[in-house]
């Protein structure tokens, strides 16, 4: 089998000093590392967790589009909060990233601490599949 792998970096992308990739394409998936609320210096940015988390999904979808994938290509997300207390809002919002119809596989958690003291953390994968119009 002929697989390719490729490590998805580059302009646009938070510039970390951690050592990680930002995703890792496999063939037709794209594993995205997690993200966080950090700007494209690297900076973390405190906000509140509604703010944090529209970062990090921010920072999520640039990763997928530098690999070349979509949001419909999304098949599972995997949320890590500081305080589950938050959910509501979070859920809200991803609510409006993700139309019912088109809504991932999901995991939430709550953990007693995230990289720079952060809220949240979106981590996922993505795969490129032929599209159909029906659902399962």
């Amino acid at each position: 089998m002929n697989s390719k792998k490729y490590i998805v970096k580059g302009e646009g992308l938070p510039n970390w000093s951690n050592p990680i990739s930002h995703g890792v394409v496999v063939n037709n998936m794209c594993f995205v590392s997690g993200q966080l609320s950090v700007d494209k210096e690297g900076q973390y940015v405190c906000g509140t967790a509604l703010e944090e988390a529209k970062i990090a999904f921010k920072n999520f979808f640039a990763v997928l589009k530098k690999a070349n994938f979509d949001n419909d290509d999304i098949v599972f997300i995997d949320i890590a909060f500081d305080d589950l207390e938050n959910l509501p809002e979070i859920n809200n919002l991803f609510c409006s990233l993700f139309p019912e119809n088109k809504r991932p596989a999901r995991t939430v958690y709550e953990v007693k601490k995230l990289p720079f003291g952060g809220k949240i953390k979106v981590t996922g994968t993505a795969v490129k599949v032929l599209r159909n119009k029906t659902n399962i």
